[in-house]
């Protein structure tokens, strides 16, 4: 399934998009050899997938579905969806795997992996939940519209194909307040923290004042009409966009937002538990997102142990530090140095905005001349360093994405700046070898140019892609960032928010812990401040699982370079682990596991 940005992860769990046009069906006359055969089913099985769910092709430089916005939500086309999945896993069950290369055996099983994992989630009913407040639709579309975003909007037609897009947000509304009203019915509703983090969003959305309304930016940009765009085709444009979110969007918006206002928040505050334990299925349908975002059989309870002990190595290391930074007080108690380096002023030295994006193009500077050491392999396509769109600064993490809005591809670092002057130095060097270079710009970037299978390519597997991100935060040390202790106590303190979200992730989905236990236990371990703690925890409540790729998955890539190091001696290499780590781009951990030993081996000889 495509990898995407942070803000629209969480849909490779949720439903995909309707198809469209009509499911690929198996041609006349098959292709003649296995590999032939799985080929085309692969390319059959992408295909659909990008109809299905035409926003997340979008989000991976697939445009051609950039004029639609099906109903994905519906459970018409959501029966539709799952059984061209079924479909699929009965072909490739006819490919015979003896008589594949290796390398076409590898995408077999992918593919078969990729179907059935979402077929595991089939029973559970996530149409019910359309709305949180990280990335439902209508806020996708309102980023977009900005021009900043994924889709571009540059010409004529890249402007039609978004209003087309636009048009189909009334029945998206029009579908969603259906399904929350049948989960009402059923108990099927989202905690009240998310709904209270949602509807300011939505209220912004739906204000018919044109000149603030975030789906209208696309028509106030038009207003002042770019380079090659037509005055004539801008006014034209301008007009059309202002006609469809003023007289069609925002009473689409304004009547799901009293839906949610009203009946909703009431269901969602009757909801026993903020966690998802609380809802029918609850507990089976939390172990199976662990699955499925970890690709490990590890349960929650394991997680939970598993991030109480990376939390108490995490905090010795703090300790240890904490006199090198001339920290005098207790290091843990009450957040102890990871709070001070978050409060105190010496540490929050920027007056604007552009003074942060500078800071981080420094740091991009000193890291860049340094990556030949590590990889053998580097993209091509280059990275920019933007400021998150103000629309959604309040409830976003800082996100790597892709781009074409001004001509070229590029990978885009956003940094998520609500306010320079509270904006802390001390994490911004692991932040960005997180999000930017050598994390999930070297792992999308790259595997966008392999000579792959196109589902292959844009393929997001959340514990190998966070987890690679994760352990490029390490790399700090190597890079020589680390050798600063303010510096290094932010990579520490970004650890510990990644074993803490072990802790609280497992706690308010599998063993009941209330929000307020999780906003405690989250600002004692990681310093943070009561606004940052809500938008955290309120995160994990709307993405239930997703946290927890990331420490699972650098802990695994650590696994593997230490048995590496270890077995080959003086043979290591780190720049050839770092390429083999990379060089199938997305694989589920057990598979990465294995492509390493094969490795090792074949360096021992």
């Amino acid at each position: 399934m495509p990898t995407l940005p942070h803000r629209l992860l969480h849909r490779l769990r949720l439903p995909a998009l309707l198809l469209t046009a009509a499911l690929s069906l198996p041609t006349a006359a098959a292709p003649a050899t296995p590999a032939q055969r799985l080929a085309d089913i692969a390319t059959r099985a992408y295909d659909d997938q990008a109809r299905f769910d035409p926003l997340s092709a979008t989000g991976v430089g697939d445009h051609r579905f950039d004029d639609q916005l099906p109903l994905s939500h519906a459970p018409a086309e959501r029966a539709r969806r799952f059984a061209a999945w079924r479909g699929y896993l009965k072909e490739l069950a006819g490919v015979p795997v003896a008589a594949l290369s290796p390398a076409d055996r590898l995408t077999r099983e992918l593919l078969v992996r990729s179907l059935q994992d979402r077929l595991a989630l089939a029973p559970f009913p996530e149409h019910l939940l359309p709305l949180e407040h990280m990335s439902a639709v209508p806020v996708q579309l309102a980023v977009w519209a900005s021009g900043q975003g994924e889709q571009p909007l540059r010409t004529v037609a890249q402007h039609e194909a978004f209003l087309k897009r636009l048009a189909g947000l009334p029945a998206w509304c029009a579908q969603a307040q259906a399904n929350l009203r049948e989960g009402m019915r059923r108990g099927v509703v989202q905690s009240e923290p998310v709904v209270r983090a949602l509807l300011p969003l939505l209220a912004d959305l739906a204000q018919p004042d044109l000149a603030r309304n975030p789906l209208a930016a696309a028509a106030r940009a038009l207003d002042t009409p770019p380079a090659g765009l037509p005055v004539a085709d801008a006014a034209r444009l301008a007009a059309a966009y202002r006609t469809e979110v003023a007289e069609r969007s925002v009473p689409a918006l304004q009547a799901l937002h009293a839906l949610l206002q009203g009946e909703y928040l009431a269901a969602a505050a009757r909801r026993p538990g903020v966690g998802w334990g609380s809802l029918p299925q609850g507990a089976a349908w939390y172990r199976q997102l662990v699955r499925d975002q970890t690709t490990t059989a590890l349960t929650p309870a394991q997680v939970h142990q598993l991030g109480l002990r990376e939390v108490a190595r995490i905090q010795a290391e703090i300790t240890r530090v904490a006199p090198q930074l001339g920290f005098t007080g207790d290091p843990l108690r009450d957040g102890g140095l990871l709070a001070w380096t978050r409060t105190d002023p010496r540490f929050r030295p920027f007056k604007t905005e552009a003074e942060v994006l500078d800071a981080y193009r420094a740091i991009d500077a000193r890291v860049t001349p340094q990556l030949p050491r590590l990889f053998g392999k580097r993209p091509t396509r280059p990275l920019d360093i933007r400021a998150e769109p103000e629309f959604t600064r309040a409830t976003a993490s800082d996100h790597y994405g892709l781009s074409e809005d001004d001509g070229r591809p590029a990978g885009v670092f956003w940094a998520v700046i609500p306010d320079p002057t509270a904006y802390s130095v001390v994490g911004m060097g692991a932040l960005f070898l997180h999000e930017g270079q050598p994390g999930h710009h070297f792992h999308t970037a790259l595997q966008l140019e392999m000579p792959l299978p196109e589902f292959r390519r844009r393929t997001w597997i959340n514990a190998y892609g966070e987890g690679w991100a994760l352990y490029a935060e390490t790399l700090g040390h190597e890079l020589g960032l680390y050798t600063d202790p303010v510096v290094y106590v932010g990579q520490l303190r970004a650890e510990i928010s990644r074993a803490g979200r072990l802790v609280v992730d497992t706690g308010l989905h599998a063993q009941g812990w209330s929000r307020e236990r999780a906003m405690a236990y989250w600002r004692d371990v990681t310093g943070a401040g009561a606004a940052q703690a809500a938008n955290q925890i309120d995160r994990y409540l709307a993405w239930p699982g997703q946290a927890l790729g990331y420490k699972v998955g650098a802990l695994k890539i650590q696994e593997l370079r230490r048995r590496a190091e270890q077995q080959l001696g003086a043979k290591f290499n780190l720049a050839a682990f770092h390429d083999q780590v990379l060089g199938e781009g997305s694989l589920p951990l057990a598979v990465l596991e294995r492509r390493i030993d094969a490795w090792i081996a074949t360096q021992r000889r």
